[in-house]
């Protein structure tokens, strides 16, 4: 089964003041990623939230609220 999602990605400050926010890993459309990181584009994560991605997401927690997403659609 092919999916539309990708691994993870990172959520970047968005320069908003709220700096207690911790960054997280957003899953994010696959056909999108790689134009964001090369371009510097900004993505929507399924949970709605909108980021550049510009860090390797192995090292940080998965956004709970795109997770919980993630398991409704397929069922984990």
């Amino acid at each position: 089964m092919s999916t539309l999602l990708d691994e993870p990605e990172t959520k970047t400050d968005h320069g908003g003041g709220d700096d207690d926010e911790p960054l997280v890993a957003h899953y994010a459309m696959k056909v999108l990623i790689t134009d964001a990181y090369v371009f510097g584009t900004p993505l929507t994560a399924l949970c709605g939230e909108t980021f550049v991605p510009s860090r390797d997401p192995e090292n940080l927690p998965v956004c709970p609220k795109c997770q919980a997403m993630i398991d409704e659609m397929y069922g984990d």
